[in-house]
């Protein structure tokens, strides 16, 4: 299985493409986790019930198996490192944006987290234009 960190932007997007490609390349099955702590409502990258849509459609037309899950009130980068716990998880894909070093000390990065702590490879990805 493919563990795929999906953000509602560009990056979450490119994310899914590759993490489509790499479960059609291992003949593997694709886990898709858009996760807030809970503030869905003003956390931009938290996929809208349209933006949901799109990335199924996409799921279904690559032929991959699929699940997609919006957990609410939980930890990113904690969701994303307990399925990667599962015996059954390969391949970590995240996008991943270029931060300052001010950004990532005052802010924090789950994928920079991600990157450290899974115990599994990580592929981080950035759409073709950032």
């Amino acid at each position: 299985m493919i563990v795929i960190g999906y953000s509602a932007d560009a990056f979450g997007i490119a994310a899914v493409e590759h993490g489509i490609a790499e479960a059609a390349l291992r003949g593997t099955s694709v886990l898709v986790i858009n996760a807030t702590a809970g503030e869905a409502y003003v956390d931009a990258r938290f996929a809208r019930s349209g933006q949901i849509h799109d990335v199924e459609e996409r799921l279904r037309e690559s032929g991959v198996s699929f699940e997609l899950r919006q957990p609410v009130g939980v930890d990113a980068a904690t969701e994303l490192l307990d399925a990667m716990d599962a015996d059954d998880a390969e391949l970590l894909v995240i996008g991943i944006r270029h931060r300052s070093p001010v950004g990532k000390l005052l802010l924090g990065s789950v994928s920079q987290q991600l990157l450290l702590e899974c115990p599994k490879p990580v592929l981080a990805v950035k759409p073709e234009h950032h």
